[in-house]
């Protein structure tokens, strides 16, 4: 099953690269949020999404968007990932897979790599806007682009 447009995000709570709680129910619902998942910590499609996503930040702050990342890596992995690339914005560790099964990420390349997909939910807690492609360069303008759509 998989997370579509117009359906609310389910509440999940995971850590965040500095091992703090994170609870869904803070972000989701009183603000626009883009949630983007991504395979791996270092791998070089996923450093340059993260890049770009951290290149546009402040973008999305104005636009009054929160971004989230999410991976199966450890906090420990999110932290050092985040320091090396100077992100500022949340990275979750998902080490079981519980969330990206809630959201209906599918593995790809034959089930061997986690999928790369990335969501934008309004400030009432709704999918308006997904994404599904391996190819990490467009998922940043794509969310962006449906952020600045928001009212």
């Amino acid at each position: 099953m998989s997370l579509e447009k117009g359906e609310k995000v389910s509440h999940f709570e995971l850590k965040d690269q500095n091992g703090n709680d994170f609870d869904s129910k803070e972000i989701i619902g009183k603000k626009p949020v883009v949630i983007y998942f991504y395979p791996k910590d270092f791998t070089p499609g996923c450093t340059k999404e993260a890049c770009n996503f951290r290149d546009s930040y402040e973008d999305f702050k104005e636009a009054g968007a929160e971004v989230i990342g999410i991976s199966n890596d450890s906090e420990k992995s999110h932290s050092k990932f985040a320091k090396k690339h100077n992100l500022p914005f949340i990275l979750l560790s998902d080490s079981n897979g519980k969330v990206r099964k809630k959201f209906g990420i599918k593995k790809s390349l034959l089930g061997l790599v986690p999928g790369r997909e990335t969501f934008v939910i309004d400030g009432e807690g709704k999918v308006i806007f997904k994404f599904n492609s391996l190819d990490a360069s467009k998922h940043m303008k794509k969310a962006l682009n449906a952020v600045k759509k928001i009212d």
